[in-house]
């Protein structure tokens, strides 16, 4: 970063922290989407989170800032009349000396401040059970202080994410359209997706039937957006809330499970020995479900083995069109690299589908 950028990284910083001197300010985490840097005052211990919104990807910026004041707002009031047993913490959103919850440059540059959590951590991968029930814990807890929260109140600031359906009908456009070179691979991919077309419907079938209802999601719950206190190794935060907004929470379940319970991670060459761990799966669903009992009902049981299964089939299905429409959302380091990607997918899904009845049997014992 050169001096003019740190330059002015600070002058936009300094318009949420008016009062005081900017000691630092270095780029900060590993998101991939927005811009992140930790900023330090001098006479002031805690530092502040400053981030760079993509408004490519969130088109309605305002919107996102306006969920996550609600999502805010309504959890510091649950923990005040309800605390938990245990410490648990909101980022909070930090305004501008005019009382706004961001800024934006003349070039149109959208810029938020949130407050940071100290003495904490975040993991990419679990490393043991223990953790992996403080994951289940720690979104669990997140879905337990949003159940009473009134969805219509929160904006849809993405349309369409976590729709599987239309992810499906993207797939036909694209493949109608693609000159496919053929493999293995690819025909391994082409069959999946041919055998399993009736798998994007189940959630969304269950929406429109009444069966699950809609309520806060987080849209993003993977292992290295909770964060662990550093003394006790307890979760005490669930962080990036851009995509807080009204949805099915089972798309949440499967998508923390879906991550969770691959040891192998996403970007594994060898995809074909990529299986899904049902310890950790069992113990991520124990830490979800002594929290998340409050609220669940009877068809919320019913649906949490096809929820890993659907959402592990939409992110296969979004790398492969991907790959097949040239690579065109998704970053890439090599042509294949999406279709590797889907591969780790539809063979994660072989792998939960090929434990169907253990999963199941985890969901009912852990019932409380």
């Amino acid at each position: 970063m050169d001096h003019n950028e740190l330059a002015r990284l600070i002058a936009i910083a300094k318009k949420f922290s008016p009062q005081q001197e900017i000691d630092d300010l270095q780029p900060f985490g590993s998101g991939n989407i927005n811009d992140t840097f930790l900023v330090s005052r001098q006479g002031i211990d805690q530092p502040f989170v400053l981030q760079r919104l993509n408004t490519n990807v969130f088109r309605e910026p305002e919107l996102v800032m306006q969920n996550m004041r609600i999502y805010g707002e309504h959890v510091r009031d649950r923990l005040k009349n309800t605390p938990l047993d245990r410490q648990w913490t909101v980022p909070q959103v930090l305004s501008t000396q005019q009382g706004q919850d961001y800024y934006q440059t003349e070039n149109g540059e959208f810029w938020r401040s949130l407050s940071f959590i100290a003495d904490s951590q975040s993991f990419d991968a679990m490393e043991n059970s223990e953790q992996a029930q403080e994951v289940g814990y720690a979104l669990g807890t997140f879905h337990h202080l949003t159940s009473d929260l009134e969805v219509e109140k929160l904006a849809d600031t993405l349309e369409g994410f976590h729709i599987t359906p239309r992810y499906l009908g993207q797939y036909e456009e694209v493949l109608a359209q693609s000159n496919i070179t053929r493999s293995a691979e690819v025909d391994y991919c082409l069959q999946i997706v041919s055998d399993h077309q009736g798998l994007a419907h189940i959630l969304e079938d269950a929406k429109a039937s009444g069966k699950l209802p809609l309520r806060t999601m987080h849209g993003d719950p993977k292992v290295n957006n909770i964060l662990f206190d550093k003394q006790t190794n307890l979760a005490v935060s669930v962080i990036d809330l851009d995509t807080v907004k009204s949805g099915l929470i089972h798309y949440d379940i499967g998508d923390c499970l879906r991550s969770g319970c691959n040891p192998a991670g996403e970007e594994i060459e060898d995809w074909e020995s990529v299986e899904f761990d049902v310890e950790l799966c069992e113990a991520i669903l124990q830490g979800y479900l002594s929290t998340a009992q409050s609220f669940l009902t009877e068809y919320d049981y019913d649906y949490i083995y096809d929820a890993v299964r659907v959402i592990t089939f939409e992110l296969g299905l979004r790398f492969f069109t991907d790959y097949l429409a040239g690579n065109v959302y998704f970053h890439v380091k090599y042509p294949e690299h999406n279709l590797l990607r889907s591969l780790v997918q539809f063979r994660l899904l072989e792998s939960i589908e090929a434990q169907k009845s253990v999963i199941n049997q985890i969901v009912i014992s852990n019932k409380f």
